[in-house]
């Protein structure tokens, strides 16, 4: 069984300007936002709780009556929040202490996938950039305090490179330190830190912050520092950009986030998916409620090159491309995290006939259009698809998707859960 939803699908209660940017779409069960079916109003909950064939007794047996996983379309403007999302036990003490910010008791390690060129913070940088960054800022120097920066970089000289799970350890400690005297500063003396940062990105430009690192030109930096401090202001988050790694992906470049990991998203359109869950620690780049105590708490502290957080997608050797999908560039490839509860698929079929097929899955998935038009079949049913549209598929369903057009690729997001 399949049921179809159409991007501008919402609660009845909720009307869509078709002439207004929406920075987010949500699928899937999570009762912040659950999604509706289009023609009935039923919440995709309800239409699973009809039938339990929908899910599969894999996947009831583990996670419940509830999809495992949260799907969604970001489309970001404006930077997203200096944030982090808490493990399971964590989660549940937030819970606890305050449902009103924390509203589940879940995880929420999360993926991101680029549909446009897309911006991010993601993870603490090499101890070593960090040093080089307090040698050559004086205000990020100024916040941090001579004493505890000093420190900071004699225990960088020593344990960047060391691999030892000690000399991590040790590093990961000094790293807590000090990021922690910088989100612990006063508004007072942010904010006129803060200006002094964007004059000094200003005027310097390609040498500002002693020329940046070889991951993040002083280029970048100055531009990136006039952009927020446009959109936000005086902020922590300015000088975050010096602690964290700052990474810029083509559509089809991926992130993945696991529990506690900092990050922070700068602009472009992403597919997000994620354990369902809206538990967010958040501590700057925002109006909204923050939490910078469990935040400098909670954090791993892992630090690394960007490289070695970025995801590769591999090809979908289970989905069967046709013979002129298979001869004109179409190709299906998945992204598939070290958890359980999702993996995600991305097709991009090339002409007018390109079709592939999914076997069957053993769990439930969702789908959505992200540019093109096509046709989508799941037994004896077959239905068009264009942009925007989002599609329910049940468990142990086949389904395939076919392009009908020569002037546009037709892409489709799934976002899964099978039991491995």
């Amino acid at each position: 069984m399949w049921t179809r939803y159409a991007a501008a699908t919402a609660p009845p209660a909720f009307s869509i300007k078709p002439d207004q940017p929406y920075a987010e779409l949500w699928m899937g069960t999570h009762p912040s936002n659950p999604s509706f079916d289009a023609s009935t109003s039923q919440t995709l909950l309800q239409i699973i709780n009809d039938k339990d064939s929908l899910l599969s007794p894999s996947i009831v047996a583990q996670y419940g009556r509830e999809l495992p996983f949260l799907f969604k379309i970001l489309s970001i403007q404006d930077a997203l929040s200096i944030q982090a999302h808490p493990d399971k036990t964590l989660a549940k003490q937030l819970h606890a202490r305050d449902p009103t910010n924390y509203p589940d008791e879940n995880h929420k390690p999360e993926m991101a996938i680029a549909v446009t060129p897309f911006e991010a913070l993601c993870g603490f940088r090499p101890l070593d950039e960090i040093a080089h960054f307090l040698e050559q800022v004086p205000t990020l120097r100024t916040l941090v305090g001579e004493d505890d920066s000093s420190s900071f970089q004699q225990a960088a000289a020593v344990y960047d490179k060391n691999m030892s799970h000690g000399a991590r350890e040790t590093g990961k400690k000094a790293l807590q330190m000090i990021f922690s005297k910088l989100m612990n500063s006063s508004e007072s003396s942010i904010e006129s830190a803060s200006r002094a940062l964007v004059e000094s990105a200003k005027i310097e430009g390609e040498s500002f912050a002693g020329g940046g690192v070889p991951s993040t030109s002083g280029a970048v930096l100055s531009e990136l520092i006039a952009r927020l401090y446009g959109q936000f202001g005086p902020d922590h988050g300015l000088f975050v950009l010096f602690f964290t790694n700052f990474v810029t992906l083509p559509p089809g470049g991926a992130l993945y986030l696991q529990a506690d990991d900092i990050h922070a998203y700068i602009s472009g359109d992403i597919v997000e998916c994620m354990a369902t869950s809206d538990n967010v620690v958040r501590a700057g780049f925002t109006a909204r409620f923050k939490d910078v105590p469990t935040l400098v708490d909670m954090l791993t502290y892992n630090y690394a090159p960007i490289e070695e957080q970025t995801m590769e997608p591999a090809e979908y050797l289970k989905a069967a491309l046709n013979k002129k999908a298979a001869s004109n560039g179409s190709f299906i490839t998945i992204y598939d995290p070290p958890i359980d509860e999702f993996a995600v698929a991305r097709s991009v079929l090339k002409g007018q006939g390109a079709a592939v097929t999914y076997p069957q899955m053993d769990g439930p998935s969702i789908m959505i259009c992200t540019r093109g038009e096509g046709r989508i079949t799941v037994g004896s049913i077959t239905m068009d698809v264009q942009e925007g549209y989002v599609f329910f598929v049940g468990a142990a369903a086949e389904c395939a998707l076919e392009a009908q057009s020569d002037n546009k690729d037709f892409e489709m997001y799934r976002a899964f859960c099978e039991i491995k």
